[in-house]
């Protein structure tokens, strides 16, 4: 790690990776529980250094409570979570932090009219001179952004330009590039792609493939398997709260990993009413190809 008087910032990524290879972070039989409400139950991860592990749900299936007590907003109520082996409890995002762990959610905390070099650092500004009248560091904080996102395969035309300004999908890749700067090891992307068209999707699913090959391990949190099968190494499913599957890429097929995603019992049962209600047997419907509609023709032939 080197500093520069404001925090940590520019981490050696590869002293940060265990040399043994290890998961970074690790649930096990984890859970959360409001009350008598129980969010999460039972839930085993482990999230190792330069792998994507994709967490997959539908709405209410537990992602969002995993996210907090990983990213340090809520405390488990079950189970053990661990960080480097050793049992841990955040009381804040702070400590996570502190531990590497840095988490970029939908929303992204970015100010729109500020520039792009300015959102990269904002909140921890590069300073110079001496105290008590040290002053922001405008060309070192410019030149920094710049050769970071560049570093992670980023080139903007213009850093002054209002982050608000660029798309969906370089606003991501900022916040992504701005998480590796500080030093994250572990980089939790909360639906990174769900606002997004599939142009721009493929753009922040490149940068989730670039942060793991500098090292990271990256959580992918999503509702859509087929972009975490574009770049998961590991797949777990919640439903209600719990593991429905948990696999290594080697281990599901696409195929497979969108009938866990879906419920393939409750699509079964809904395919037997629709056909009920309708007189169709849905396992008969034409293939898409069939449905091209002829091309009309005048009485001589020609279309």
């Amino acid at each position: 790690m080197t500093s520069n008087g404001t925090g940590t910032h520019g981490a050696i990524l590869q002293d940060a990776v265990p040399a043994d290879d290890g998961p970074i972070v690790e649930l096990r039989g984890a859970g959360k529980s409001y009350g008598n409400i129980r969010a999460l139950h039972g839930v085993s991860l482990a999230v190792h250094p330069g792998k994507v592990t994709c967490v997959l749900g539908d709405n209410g299936a537990g992602k969002s409570t995993l996210i907090k007590i990983i990213s340090g907003l809520h405390q488990h109520t079950e189970g053990d979570f661990l960080v480097d082996g050793t049992p841990v409890r955040f009381s804040t995002p702070r400590e996570a932090l502190d531990k590497g762990i840095a988490t970029v959610y939908q929303d992204l905390a970015t100010v729109p009219l500020m520039p792009v070099w300015r959102n990269f650092f904002l909140g921890s500004e590069m300073t110079k001179g001496p105290w008590p009248v040290r002053r922001l560091d405008i060309a070192g904080m410019k030149k920094t952004a710049d050769q970071e996102l560049r570093n992670m395969g980023i080139v903007l035309d213009d850093l002054e330009q209002p982050i608000g300004t660029l798309s969906g999908g370089q606003r991501q890749c900022v916040a992504i590039a701005r998480a590796v700067y500080f030093g994250a090891r572990v980089l939790i992307l909360d639906e990174p792609t769900a606002a997004l068209g599939v142009k721009q999707s493929g753009v922040v699913l490149k940068y989730i493939a670039a942060a793991r090959d500098r090292g990271l391990g990256v959580i992918f949190i999503t509702h859509n398997p087929h972009h975490a099968y574009m770049v998961g190494d590991h797949f777990s499913v919640l439903r209600l709260g719990t593991l429905e599957l948990s696999a290594d890429r080697s281990e599901v097929s696409l195929e497979e990993l969108t009938n866990h995603m879906a419920g393939g019992a409750e699509l079964a049962a809904l395919k037997h009413e629709l056909a009920q209600v309708r007189g169709v047997d849905v396992e008969e419907l034409p293939e898409e190809e069939d449905l091209t509609a002829p091309v009309a023709t005048s009485p001589e032939g020609t279309p």
